[in-house]
């Protein structure tokens, strides 16, 4: 019976692995957490150790088991999302991998993106993928790790030396090297995938110099790729096809409907807007994207992507040393009213959707004798509510339309000011869920449907609860002042690093 057995998700991210196991109510019943270390060699650089992204990730999830008192025989699959476009190659005989994982935040082939666009070639990209030429996606990576690593070019072109998404690397490594596979969300991230031909496409492949032969098989969702091998956990547990975590949080928000939209406040913040079947192309610089795949019927998404969001807490506590602990920042905020007339533009990795400018850099503006840590705390807090303004007006231009409501996940709406902040500037109601995990219950969905643990969407639909709900409070006139304030401030940013440090 159902009631007898759970799900595992596997939820890797950018600075932390977890794992959380749902049982048939999508409760969460057991979880762990770990963090690993962040690789920052040079400004614009953020690598990770894939050792350290699987160790962790592994433990958490044996840990989790332990924690539920469950054993392997009663999770009925196993459910895996991950941070997208972090980029790892191994050897396919070692299965040791060749370099560093280069994150998805790491800016190193911003050079390399902006030459491709003088060559006049973003159009032919962004036809086929949805995506613009940035330093942000794998395919571009992918190319400078096998500069970095040209002996091995042969090798590649043969399928020797693999190419993975963060979830391709743990699937190889839980079925003992038995499946390179990938799913079609985390494909149309990597600017190598036909997102309507839903194909690896040659002609990009052969642009950026990535032998087809690397790359995994691409599964639709709602199927079983594999097993673990059976010394991980014991016994073997069927692993479903993987998706993207920003992907998952919208299939765990239930954003089933076209015109439904979710924000994710992670590391980054990402907000999807489901448009159906139809492939909406971005008039406003957002992204096209593929949110899943089920039983051949393709649902596509609007994205607008913000680099750095609960990040600049984590610069807040470890680059400043302002609080010991990320939950700290909400108490800081609260020292003070308001900003204090501080604007904080956290560009630390350049600026995503709708600026896409890897050579923005951090800018805080309005710094007096007055101002204090609270200020600085609460301008940090306020930027991802603005930054999420930016993307829901360019979502708003796209399709023609207002957005209804606002679903919304992730550490930071935790915080009741934000979201009520959020609230007032997109002057739209902000609704939260009782289970801020959306991201891998998103993942553990697909994966129960995948094996009949849930029977249809619909049965999914029913399960998601509120929490609280914002509603809008600022007046108008307030409203225009901080979007204008912000939108100055944004301004400064832009381009910042091409003034000292000309990209050559």
């Amino acid at each position: 019976m159902a009631s007898d057995r759970f799900i595992l998700a596997l939820d890797q991210g950018t600075t932390s692995s977890r794992a959380i196991l749902f049982d048939h109510g999508s409760r969460a019943v057991a979880w762990d957490q770990r963090e690993f270390p962040q690789i920052m060699s040079a400004p614009g650089s953020v690598e990770h150790d894939p050792e350290a992204i699987w160790e962790s990730q592994l433990q958490v999830a044996r840990d989790t088991l332990l924690k539920a008192h469950v054993s392997a025989e009663r999770v009925a699959a196993l459910g895996i999302t991950n941070q997208r476009e972090t980029t790892i190659i191994w050897d396919r005989q070692t299965g040791q991998p060749l370099d560093h994982a280069i994150v998805w935040q790491s800016r190193v082939t911003a050079g390399h993106c902006q030459r491709l666009c003088e060559a006049g070639l973003e159009p032919t990209f962004r036809a086929k993928t949805g995506l613009r030429l940035d330093p942000y996606f794998s395919g571009t990576k992918i190319q400078y790790l096998l500069d970095r690593h040209d002996p091995q070019r042969r090798r590649a072109a043969r399928g020797d030396i693999l190419f993975g998404t963060v979830d391709s690397y743990l699937i190889w490594r839980l079925t003992g090297g038995r499946c390179h596979v990938t799913d079609p969300s985390n494909a149309s991230r990597t600017l190598l995938y036909d997102i309507h031909q839903r194909a690896w496409d040659t002609e990009l492949a052969n642009l950026l110099q990535v032998p087809l032969a690397m790359l995994p098989t691409v599964v639709d969702h709602g199927q079983v790729v594999g097993v673990t091998d059976a010394s991980w956990f014991g016994s073997p547990i069927p692993i479903a096809t993987p998706v993207g975590d920003q992907q998952a949080a919208t299939f765990g928000q239930a954003c089933f409907q076209p015109g439904s939209v979710k924000n994710t406040y992670g590391t980054g913040c990402f907000m999807l807007m489901n448009t159906g079947t139809q492939a909406i192309t971005s008039r406003h610089q957002l992204l096209t994207t593929i949110g899943w795949v089920l039983k051949g019927q393709v649902t596509y998404c609007l994205e607008g992507s913000v680099f750095v969001a609960g990040a600049v807490v984590q610069w807040l506590r470890d680059g400043l040393g302002l609080i010991r602990t990320s939950g700290d920042v909400e108490a800081l905020a609260r020292t003070v009213p308001d900003t204090g007339g501080v604007v904080f533009v956290p560009a630390l990795v350049g600026m995503g959707a709708p600026y896409w400018d890897p050579m923005a850099r951090g800018t805080i503006l309005g710094i007096t004798r007055g101002t204090s840590a609270g200020h600085l705390a609460r301008a940090a807090i306020e930027s991802m509510a603005m930054q999420s303004h930016d993307l829901a007006h360019a979502m708003r231009e796209d399709v023609g339309g207002p957005i209804e409501e606002l679903k919304v996940d992730g550490g930071a709406a935790r915080n009741d000011d934000l979201m009520q902040l959020q609230a007032d500037i997109l002057s739209v109601p902000v609704r939260r869920p009782r289970g801020f995990e959306s991201t891998a219950l998103g993942a553990a969905y697909l994966a129960g449907l995948a094996v009949g643990y849930w029977d249809e969407i619909e049965t999914l639909t029913c399960q998601w609860a509120l929490d609280r709900e914002f509603l809008p409070q600022m007046q108008e006139s307030e409203r225009a002042r901080r979007v204008h304030i912000w939108r100055e401030a944004v301004k400064r940013s832009l381009g910042w690093a091409e003034i000292v440090d000309p990209v050559p």
